[in-house]
Formats: C-alpha cells, sequence, structure tokens
C-alpha cells in the first residue's frame, strides 16, 4: 500500500513554471505506475501525464505536450511534474494518482492517489 502527498502548487503568472512533487509518505513509489491529473472547477479528472513502473515510458496529454515533463526521484520517493509555460487554463487542483497494474489516462482506475494541490495561473 503507498500513501501519497502532493506539494508545489501556488498561484503563478502565465507563463511561469511550477514544480510539483507526489511523494509517497508510505510504501515505494517506484514500484507503481503514476498519473498526475488536474481537476477544473465543475470539471472531472483530467489527465495530464502519466510515468510506467517498468521501462518508465511517460506519456502526456495533448494541452501537456511540450511543457510539461513527468520524471521519477526514487532517491526521494517521489515522482515530480515539471510545468514550464503555465497558461490559465491549466488552473485546478492536480493529483497524483498510482497504481501496481493500471498506467492508463482513466482517474478511476487507479488504486491510490492524493488529496491534491491547487494550481492557479493567472492572466
Amino acid at each position: 500500500q503507498v500513501e501519497l502527498v502532493e506539494s508545489g502548487g501556488d498561484e503563478v503568472q502565465g507563463g511561469g513554471s511550477l514544480r510539483l512533487s507526489c511523494a509517497a509518505s508510505r510504501g515505494t513509489l517506484n514500484q507503481y505506475h503514476v498519473g498526475w491529473f488536474r481537476q477544473a472547477p465543475g470539471k472531472e479528472h483530467e489527465i495530464v501525464a502519466t510515468i510506467t513502473r517498468n521501462v518508465e515510458s511517460s506519456y502526456y496529454s495533448v494541452p501537456a505536450n511540450g511543457r510539461f515533463t513527468i520524471s521519477r526521484d526514487n532517491a526521494k520517493n517521489t515522482v515530480i511534474l515539471q510545468m514550464n509555460s503555465l497558461r490559465p487554463e491549466d488552473t485546478g487542483v492536480y493529483k497524483c494518482a498510482a497504481d501496481m497494474n493500471y498506467s492508463g489516462v482513466k482517474w478511476s482506475e487507479y488504486d491510490f492517489w492524493g488529496q491534491g494541490t491547487q494550481v492557479t495561473v493567472s492572466s
């Protein structure tokens, strides 16, 4: 079992950058597929990026592709989401999710998730 805690969210201006961290306070995160999702007010969870536990292949949603980078920092038992060139439409609560077997884009399929960290991008 793994417990996840997100951090790094903040309010930034458009064009700025943020580095989000998904830390496992319990369990070993490199044993899990990890996905980053975001949820805007009144909307469903939207996939941002995923990273697998085996070959560490990554996936990016169309809005994230080219601007965001997902990576692992195994020494710190974390998965990082580096977010550059932020836009107002990136605003939302960013959550990480982990699963031993699932590495797709559906939020509901992941077994574990954190409470989220707020990202607000102003104009």
